[in-house]
C-alpha cells in the first residue's frame, strides 16, 4: 500500500529481457535503500513491484507479461527518469490518498502547458476508467497522488504546482503524447462493486421466509 507522495526519483539502469519477462534495475542516489530488504514493495512510477536484488544504490525487480501488456513500462529506455516511493508504514503520516499501486491503465499526455507557476495538464484516460474519476477528486498518475481540477468525458485536468512538478518525473520528463501509468481512486472501485455485484446467497436467505414454526420447534423437542 502506497499514498502517492513520491519519495525521490530513480533513473532505469537498465531493461534486461528474462525469460520472456524483463528484469528491470533502477538507480537512485535519494531514495533511502537503508530498511530495504528482499521481498520488498516499491512502486516504480506508480507500478508495485517486488525488489528481487539491491545494492547501496539501486534494486532490481522482475516485470511479468501481465505487468507490462497493462501499464507504459514499455515506454521506459536505461536514463529514463522514474518516480519512486517505498511501501507505507503503519506509522506513515498519510499525505495521499490510498493508492495499491496496481495500474489500471494507461492514459496520454494531450496538453501541457504553463499556468501562471504551476504546470496545467490534461490526461486523456481509457474510457473504461472515467467513471471512476470526479471532479476534485483524486487520481494516480505515475505513481503520483493528484487532485483533479475537472473531468469531461475521459479528459482529466490537473494544475502540477512547483514543488510537485520538481520533486517527479513531471518537470524532466512528461511531453504531450507521453505514456502514463493511471490507477483510479480505489474507494471509487469498491463503491462500485458493492452498489452493482449481485445479491449474496446470505443475503438470499436472509430475505427468505423461515420455515421454521413454534409447531415445528415443538414437534422437535425444542419447545414445551
Amino acid at each position: 500500500m502506497f499514498t502517492g507522495i513520491i519519495e525521490s526519483v530513480g533513473k532505469v539502469k537498465s531493461m534486461q529481457p528474462t525469460g520472456g519477462d524483463i528484469r528491470l534495475t533502477i538507480e537512485s542516489d535519494d531514495l533511502d535503500f537503508s530498511d530495504v530488504k528482499l521481498g520488498d514493495s516499491i512502486a516504480s512510477n506508480g507500478i508495485c513491484l517486488t525488489v528481487v536484488d539491491f545494492g547501496s544504490n539501486h534494486y532490481s525487480v522482475d516485470v511479468s507479461r501481465e505487468t507490462i501488456a497493462h501499464t507504459a513500462l514499455e515506454e521506459l529506455k536505461p536514463g529514463h527518469i522514474v518516480n519512486l516511493e517505498k511501501a507505507m508504514l503503519p506509522t506513515t503520516r498519510f499525505g495521499g490518498h490510498i493508492v495499491a499501486g496496481h495500474v489500471d491503465g494507461v492514459g496520454v499526455v494531450r496538453k501541457l502547458q504553463k499556468d501562471a507557476r504551476s504546470i496545467y495538464i490534461e490526461i486523456e484516460i481509457p474510457q473504461v476508467l472515467a467513471h471512476y474519476t470526479a471532479t476534485k477528486g483524486s487520481i494516480t498518475l505515475d505513481g503520483i497522488s493528484l487532485t483533479t481540477n475537472l473531468v469531461r468525458d475521459n479528459i482529466v485536468s490537473l494544475n502540477i504546482i512547483p514543488h510537485t512538478a520538481q520533486v517527479t518525473n513531471i518537470a524532466q520528463h512528461w511531453l504531450v503524447g507521453d505514456k502514463v501509468n493511471v490507477e483510479v481512486d480505489i474507494v471509487a472501485r469498491y463503491l462500485e462493486r458493492l452498489l452493482t455485484k449481485p445479491q449474496s446467497a446470505s443475503a438470499t436467505a436472509q430475505n427468505t421466509p423461515s420455515n421454521i414454526t413454534e409447531t415445528f420447534l415443538a414437534d422437535n423437542g425444542f419447545m414445551r
